[in-house]
């Protein structure tokens, strides 16, 4: 019933999203002169606003058409090179780079984003490397027959990317998937297997929840797993080919985001009515560009979800060496030779100072010199991969790092 109510009100914003488009664009049509006297600029932006506040979104694309390195600009390709049913593997790269060019698979989060969300990270990223990234799927699109997805399966997921990669891959986990990320990196070094990645970068990553706890870890933490299962999983609706199966819905996660810094939010909008009020377009246009991002959403498999509530922010099962993968216990200390960097926001208040941190602490077999720490300063945590300090101040520490270590596994005998 819940997603079945939410397909309603989509539906009914939606119309009146429309509606509300049309006002506004008659409002400023030059031909109507109401748009520029007494109340008629307000109202326009006020239209304006809410059309796109209320506009139904989709799958953003991530639209990286160009790169510029050392003054030359370069065409960037974008191409599906394996498709898996709960997420395809993107490759990213352009003639400029030499032949030599490290490989980079980021892994996105499967958290109720798209991975475009990391359009900025792939964009840095691929002046240098060959940038590759997970693209997961949006759970309501999965029909039943394609079967489950867990925690196990994402793990699966990712040393299946590697082992098509190739050998020599450094790979970087942003938010979320430095879990799975870390847990993969462990199973392939305990297996010695020769695609384990030269490098990991964690970014903002809940490796240890224990560790300055946010109000997102409190969440998880005040309530037993049963009212996840009974509060926030609903079943996908009959219109969609996920039909029948079990999800945490995008729109829930997309309103605790919301509701964590409404005030902001709420500003920012006010902001961008002022800048359509005052005709500063291009302001008004950046805070758009920010929201549709933002806003555009997707579920997660009900299974894969739980878990994570289970074994990341409620058990700590990773860090306290009880994570089970596939009847297995998943031993840290069996990374020997993968270099470790972990980056951490100043400011960011999903995943606490010290949270990935701890990931150099839990490697206890990794020789000093291939672990890393960087706290960027004055940064939140979508600055850490989005923006000027991601590009300026963070970029550069990730692909000095990839240099260092580029071959950092042993060719296989």
């Amino acid at each position: 019933m819940l997603y079945n109510a939410y397909e309603l009100q989509r539906t009914m914003l939606g119309n009146a999203a429309a509606f509300a488009s049309v006002g506004a664009e008659l409002l400023t049509n030059p031909a109507l002169p109401i748009g520029y006297f007494g109340f008629g600029p307000y109202l326009a932006s006020a239209l304006d606003v809410f059309a796109h506040a209320a506009a139904p979104r989709g799958k953003p694309a991530f639209d990286i058409e160009a790169v510029t390195v050392g003054g030359k600009t370069h065409t960037v390709t974008e191409s599906i090179v394996l498709h898996r049913p709960f997420g395809n593997l993107l490759r990213f790269d352009h003639a400029g780079l030499p032949e030599d060019a490290p490989r980079l698979l980021i892994v996105a989060p499967m958290s109720g984003h798209f991975a475009t969300l990391l359009r900025g990270t792939v964009a840095r990223m691929v002046e240098s490397c060959v940038v590759y990234i997970t693209d997961w799927a949006d759970a309501k699109m999965v029909p039943l027959s394609a079967g489950t997805f867990d925690l196990d399966d994402y793990i699966d997921y990712l040393i299946g990317f590697l082992e098509f990669i190739g050998p020599n891959t450094h790979m970087l986990a942003v938010c979320q998937p430095s879990v799975p990320a870390l847990a993969a990196t462990a199973i392939m070094a305990g297996a010695e297997n020769p695609c384990r990645p030269a490098s990991l970068t964690m970014m903002g990553g809940p490796v240890d929840t224990r560790e300055a706890p946010t109000s997102v870890n409190d969440v998880a933490m005040d309530r037993p797993l049963s009212w996840f299962e009974h509060h926030v999983i609903t079943t996908v609706p009959i219109t969609y080919p996920g039909s029948g199966r079990r999800v945490y819905p995008g729109f829930l996660q997309l309103t605790g985001f919301l509701a964590m810094n409404l005030g902001s939010h709420m500003m920012s909008h006010y902001a961008m009515f002022n800048h359509l009020v005052t005709g500063d377009g291009e302001s008004a246009a950046a805070t758009k560009a920010f929201y549709d991002e933002y806003r555009s959403v997707c579920d997660m498999t009900a299974d894969y979800y739980l878990q994570t509530v289970e074994h990341v922010f409620q058990r700590h099962s990773l860090p306290k060496g009880e994570l089970i993968h596939r009847g297995k216990r998943v031993d840290l200390g069996a990374i020997r030779d993968t270099a470790l960097l972990a980056v951490e926001g100043e400011r960011d208040d999903i995943s606490g100072i010290g949270q990935t941190r701890a990931a150099l602490h839990l490697a206890t077999a990794l020789p000093e010199a291939r672990k890393k720490y960087y706290l960027a300063d004055g940064v939140g945590h979508y600055g850490i991969f989005n923006g000027s300090k991601w590009r300026n101040a963070i970029a550069p520490v990730v692909e000095r790092w990839i240099a260092a270590h580029r071959n950092a596994v042993p060719a296989p005998n």
